[in-house]
């Protein structure tokens, strides 16, 4: 683009020079040399830990990915993007967590050292990863979709229209979680005053999921029982489920509609009616089905 806006040969050749020179600076990482003690350590390291533990290797041999199982029997994946001065220098980590994971590292240390540290986080996590796999597994989640391991929330059915959207604290999985209700007034209401009522009762030697119903006093809608389709309705606006991976987070109040709404859609529609009006960054107006 730049170049085919040249009004001449002098500026064509400037551009040129602008160009090559950004394209170098942006691939020199890529060609630094790395010296031949860095790939017989590389290789030392990767035998010493198991060939059985390595998912995958690059060609350049500059980064590695690892995997392990759980004592759940959950797989998961480190990946380790080596630099020229390994193993002086520690490799970059990246783990599907849901809090940091900062690897201790001495010169001497090898990938085994890191891989212990890796088991050891995998298993202090292991009651927050089986509070949300108790969720997934018995209720239906309707956000985040296909949640990564790395995900503190969920969104979980509890009827018609109504959701609870849970926060769970990864250091404390069996302590209360952050709890908002998601529905018409009429139906979220009563739930939020049963869970203050019995906040008390929160036991943290019973599961997530089951203190959530005795709080609540109810049972959500079972994955063995119910399809998404009888409880989570289409956007009255766009007619989708899903908007930008969403699903439809506001509903009509007035009991006899109940019609859910993606707050994007809404808020545009809401806009465009000359009997709304708008309060800092609220915007009020009638339902698009009942006009209430």
């Amino acid at each position: 683009q730049r170049l085919h806006s040249c009004p001449d040969l002098v500026s064509f050749m400037v551009e040129l020079k602008t160009v090559l020179e950004i394209a170098l600076k942006n691939t020199q990482d890529l060609h630094i040399p790395r010296p031949p003690e860095y790939y017989t350590c590389l290789v030392r390291d990767l035998e010493i830990l198991g060939w059985n533990r390595v998912a995958y290797v690059d060609t350049g041999l500059t980064i590695v990915k690892l995997k392990a199982e759980d004592s759940c029997g959950r797989q998961h994946l480190i990946s380790l993007k080596l630099n020229a001065k390994y193993p002086t220098e520690p490799p970059d980590c990246l783990v599907d967590f849901p809090v940091p994971f900062a690897v201790s590292w001495m010169p001497q240390n090898s990938l085994i050292d890191i891989y212990n540290q890796f088991l050891a986080a995998l298993e202090s996590l292991k009651e927050f990863w089986d509070a949300l796999d108790e969720i997934d597994g018995k209720t239906w989640v309707l956000e985040p979709e296909n949640p990564t391991r790395s995900a503190i929330t969920r969104r979980i059915a509890i009827g018609n229209n109504v959701s609870v959207n849970v926060e769970v604290d990864p250091r404390h999985p069996n302590m209360l979680p952050e709890c908002y209700f998601l529905g018409a007034d009429h139906e979220v209401n009563p739930l939020r005053t049963k869970l203050n009522n019995n906040m008390h009762l929160w036991d943290p030697e019973i599961s997530l999921l089951q203190n959530l119903r005795e709080l609540l006093g109810i049972d959500f809608p079972s994955r063995a029982v119910l399809e998404k389709s009888d409880f989570a309705k289409d956007c009255g606006i766009c007619y989708a489920y899903r908007l930008d991976g969403s699903a439809p987070d506001q509903v009509c109040d007035d009991p006899r509609c109940g019609q859910p709404f993606h707050q994007a859609c809404l808020y545009e529609w809401l806009q465009g009616l000359p009997t709304s009006r708008q309060s800092f960054d609220v915007i009020f107006g009638e339902c698009p089905y009942c006009n209430k």
